[in-house]
């Protein structure tokens, strides 16, 4: 049995303004209509022998993701919300704990299932090529081995660890070492040798062996992830790690805690288009150019115009006689970086955070497991916000303290409670919620609702919600 673990707690921040905190660039359609999340699952159809995912993710990202999962088809056996993020080596560990739970629940014949390691946040072109390097590591990693892919560099790559192999035959080589990423004369070197591949960050190995690797090289990291796993709680169709005994885990990458200091890791080449999109540029260079070199997505009108990476989300963009730059506009927010200058991406964001600014974790419009909802004005004593409810979907039972509320109706019917009222509101139909009087919204019709939503009050902010009721456990 081949499990699928994907790790999809990544923040992205080299990717902002499109990416951000609660909606990161795993859950965003960056190269294609699908979501980086759903392109990741896509690419396992046809594996043989292959049961439903495991997912690790951060614990307020979880109905992004089920959601997304569900779009695409993907059943996952398993959503584990990590209530702190401690990197790879433990977020595979729990997942190892469950899949082998998993697997004696069902009964099931092996009980320490292959595990397939993959980030959510990858980009491979080719598909094909990517599940016939799995088939071929696998017999490595049923036979004890702890795979993973290295990919086959096309360039000098300063911004990669590297692996070097052993000689021998393949498909999986033993590991000589991993080093870490080079300085651009050594990069050169290590391509042109023949025996080094960048570091890809995937794997693939028995549950039970990993874990025992991990008792051998970090046992306290596993103790903790095992009480992590045996007092974690059924939540919906979620797993939920308590946060006391997961945030006393050790945190650390596979690389480090384990495959840096195994003497069973195997490489299996892989040549399959391979980018982690850790950058804007990286991502300009995982997607077709036009004849001037530019990629364009969205409302962009160019002129004289080379080598650049243009993002329109809400308005247009009018680029005149720039060469090799980043301009990515978002509702709240625009990014203009040269292309050798998009790492420092990071310490704009740090900036962002230090003076408390909302926009490194939500965009203008949130989204929630009922809908999204767009702040699109707001004044002195005022907000205005353009709500989504999608079909069978309820807000929570809920007042507000410091605000009331008014309704307009744009598209749809809405079931709203009002107090002790129970009503329906069509198209141009309105309400008004009095300040500190219990309501909700729910969507019983088949197409999406609209409702512009007026609010006034001495204080807008999302933190006065009373909740008394909530379908999805909030």
């Amino acid at each position: 049995m081949l499990v699928p673990v994907i790790l999809s707690g990544g923040s992205g921040t080299r990717l902002w303004p499109l990416s951000r905190e609660l909606y990161p660039k795993q859950l965003l359609p960056l190269v294609g209509k699908h979501t980086m999340l759903q392109e990741t699952a896509a690419r396992l159809t046809g594996l043989p022998d292959l049961a439903g995912p495991v997912v690790v993710c951060n614990e307020s990202h979880r109905f992004m993701v089920a959601e997304q999962l569900r779009e695409s088809g993907a059943d996952a056996q398993a959503i584990i919300l990590e209530p702190v993020g401690r990197n790879t080596a433990p977020a595979v560990a729990v997942a190892a704990l469950v899949a082998i739970e998993k697997a004696r629940a069902a009964g099931k014949a092996d009980a320490d299932p292959v595990l397939l390691v993959l980030p959510a946040d990858h980009v491979i072109r080719k598909v094909e090529i990517f599940q016939k390097a799995v088939v071929a590591g696998r017999a490595a990693a049923e036979a004890g081995k702890l795979v993973t892919f290295g990919v086959v560099p096309d360039r000098p790559e300063t911004g990669y660890g590297y692996i070097r192999r052993v000689q021998g035959d393949g498909p999986a080589y033993p590991v000589q070492r991993f080093v870490e990423k080079p300085d651009a004369a050594t990069a050169k070197n290590y391509v042109a040798s023949g025996d080094y591949f960048w570091n890809s960050g995937m794997f693939m190995f028995r549950a039970h062996v990993y874990l025992d690797e991990l008792k051998r090289h970090a046992p306290q990291m596993l103790a903790a992830c095992a009480a992590s796993v045996a007092a974690a709680q059924r939540d919906l169709d979620f797993t939920r790690l308590p946060k006391e005994e997961f945030s006393a885990c050790p945190g650390d990458s596979i690389d480090y805690a384990v495959m840096e200091k195994t003497a069973l890791a195997v490489v299996v080449p892989l040549d399959a288009g391979w980018s982690d999109v850790g950058s804007w540029s990286a991502l300009q260079d995982a997607l077709p150019m036009d004849a001037q070199g530019n990629v364009i997505s969205g409302d962009v009108l160019t002129e004289s115009t080379t080598g650049c990476y243009l993002h329109s989300t809400s308005r247009l963009i009018g680029a005149v006689g720039l060469k090799d730059h980043v301009v990515v506009e978002t509702k709240d927010a625009v990014l203009v970086a040269p292309r050798d200058k998009v790492q420092d991406v990071k310490n704009l964001v740090a900036q962002l955070k230090a003076q408390g600014r909302y926009e490194t974790s939500l965009h203008r419009e949130v989204f929630r497991p009922w809908g999204s909802y767009d702040s699109v004005d707001n004044g002195d004593r005022f907000q205005v916000k353009r709500l989504v409810v999608k079909p069978g979907a309820s807000m929570s039972l809920q007042l507000h303290h410091h605000r009331a509320e008014h309704w307009i109706v744009v598209s749809g019917t809405a079931r709203i409670t009002r107090g002790e009222e129970v009503f329906l509101l069509g198209e141009n139909e309105s309400t008004y919620i009095p300040m500190g009087t219990k309501h909700r919204i729910e969507n019983p019709g088949k197409v999406e609702l609209h409702i512009i939503e007026v609010q006034s009050g001495s204080y807008l902010g999302e933190d006065d919600i009373v909740r008394f009721d909530d379908i999805y456990g909030r």
